[in-house]
């Protein structure tokens, strides 16, 4: 099943790489009051225009040639970027997905202070999947879909975020990157797996990154933020690299009331692009995910239901702003 749990390896690696006591979850007070942390105003009827504004192109999965609703989504996220952002790079690459074929992908890097040498990552992926391999109707598992809470909601967050940071800034540097081709491993009908078929995007970024020798404090990936009923736990590979951060935010989110979403649970490990951020890299990054009871992921996950109404604003909202505390907690603007 795509994501749920890691090879053993991985987690060898990463019992051997961590001690316990980065492992474990937060038990102590925070010594940040959050409630008092002046954050910018995420709007969530804006959030939610950019899920309609992505969902608008149709199919944005990687192809080649290159099919126009992912080319015209790539060209919307990068000049809609420009807007609030000092720099944006396309970065342009070609992979090779499981079944050979040659794709063009495009990540994208839009960065606020970009000469700042104190910086945080905040990462989503853009691509909708080809393949609907988990719908209920088989006739339909080779059938793309509309990736509207699976690639659009994570997209939406950044692209609001990135707006009202620009007019508040914090102290610190900020790269928004979105990454291609995340969404385009191995499908179940194929009755083999590997791993390394998904996240192709990042695993190129995190190999060939937009700056020589790029670094960052600490980054944060959102993937699946938008239903009508989240729930955010302790993800393993997050826990296992960047536990403090982790804590951080969870213990945020408790302080400003919603720790019911938040869920100071530890959870299995899941291959997604803060993986390679961390192998790679070695930049510190949890990955902000949906968690449903007895689901994977949640119920619409990798189905032709994964539409516009599977996204509710409310939970961008709150995505958004248990971010914005964490960040500007550690990094308030200079007045």
């Amino acid at each position: 099943m795509k994501r749920l749990l890691l090879i053993s390896s991985l987690l060898l690696l990463l019992g051997a790489c961590h001690n316990n006591s980065e492992q474990t979850t937060s038990t102590t007070t925070p010594t940040v009051d959050y409630n008092t942390v002046q954050i910018p105003d995420f709007n969530a009827d804006s959030a939610f225009r950019f899920v309609e504004q992505q969902l608008d192109f149709g199919n944005r999965y990687p192809s080649k040639p290159e099919i126009k609703g992912h080319k015209d989504c790539a060209t919307f996220i990068h000049r809609t970027m420009q807007r609030w952002c000092d720099t944006v790079i396309t970065q342009h690459f070609t992979a090779t997905l499981w079944n050979g074929e040659k794709v063009d992908g495009h990540n994208i890097i839009a960065s606020l202070a970009p000469q700042r040498e104190q910086r945080i990552l905040l990462a989503a992926h853009w691509d909708s999947r080809r393949w609907a391999d988990h719908d209920l109707d088989t006739n339909n598992w080779r059938k793309p879909l509309p990736g509207a809470n699976d690639g659009a909601s994570g997209v939406a967050v950044l692209m609001e975020m990135a707006r009202i940071m620009a007019a508040m800034p914090p102290d610190v540097g900020v790269d928004f990157i979105f990454f291609d081709c995340e969404d385009q491993g191995i499908p179940e009908w194929a009755n083999r797996y590997e791993d390394n078929t998904w996240c192709l995007g990042s695993q190129y970024w995190a190999r060939s990154p937009h700056r020589m020798f790029y670094t960052a404090n600490y980054g944060i990936l959102f993937d699946m933020v938008g239903t009508f009923q989240p729930r955010y736990t302790k993800e393993e590979v997050s826990m296992g690299f960047a536990a403090g951060l982790m804590n951080k935010m969870w213990d945020a989110a408790t302080a400003i009331g919603y720790g019911n979403i938040f869920v100071n649970e530890l959870t299995s490990a899941i291959l997604d692009d803060h993986l390679y951020i961390n192998q790679i890299l070695h930049i510190p990054t949890i990955d902000v995910v949906q968690n449903s009871h007895n689901y994977s992921f949640y119920p619409h996950w990798h189905t032709l239901n994964d539409n516009l109404d599977a996204v509710d604003k409310e939970t961008l909202r709150i995505v958004a702003n248990v971010t914005l505390k964490t960040i500007y907690a550690d990094f308030p603007p200079k007045h």
